[in-house]
């Protein structure tokens, strides 16, 4: 292996390779500095505390009613993303793939603002009384059924059930491995 100062290279080309890898090297810091002093907790925060003013000016200016084109599309995209949420979940829950948590917690965001929207936007009268047994009955169990399975606090399977305690060699019984998520750290029992 050959250092930057060898005759090969000579001492004006050694100090040019020196003097560029430092800058590569600058580049990188200034980039992580930049992403420490822009902190997205921060970001969120603001933004959240923007949106209070933002509702008041809402509320205030936003006509009681509207007539809407394309209304029947909205409805039909937001229930299409739902089944695909409810249908993805299932089939990588079933393969045991951990991303099932990511679609579970958009899933149960979207059956929670579908629930809301249907209750809201729903005539007086016999409209209303089913938008709202949609909702309790169907919609809001999902949303929490799916925010569990984001959450990992979902009951043991039947299966998972039957396989807790048993060992494939003889000797004592081997607990159950926990899978670790992101952002929970693995506890000992």
């Amino acid at each position: 292996m050959t250092t930057l100062s060898s005759p090969a290279t000579g001492p004006r080309t050694a100090r040019r390779a020196r003097r560029a890898l430092s800058r590569r090297r600058v580049l990188p810091r200034r980039r992580e500095l930049a992403w420490r002093r822009v902190r997205p907790e921060w970001v969120l925060l603001v933004s959240g505390a923007a949106l209070v003013p933002w509702l008041y000016v809402l509320a205030r200016t936003v006509p009681s009613t509207a007539l809407v084109g394309r209304w029947n599309a909205a409805w039909v995209g937001l229930d299409a993303l739902e089944a695909l949420g409810l249908l993805s979940t299932a089939a990588l829950r079933r393969r045991g793939d951990d991303r099932h948590r990511l679609t579970a917690a958009a899933t149960a965001a979207l059956l929670v603002v579908d629930a809301w929207w249907d209750t809201v936007t729903a005539a007086p009268g016999g409209a209303l009384v089913s938008a709202v047994a949609m909702a309790v009955c169907a919609e809001l169990p999902l949303a929490a059924l799916c925010t569990a399975l984001a959450l990992g606090r979902e009951r043991p399977t039947v299966t998972d059930a039957t396989t807790v305690g048993t060992t494939t060699a003889p000797g004592p019984p081997v607990a159950p491995r926990t899978p670790i998520t992101p952002g929970r750290r693995p506890t000992r029992e």
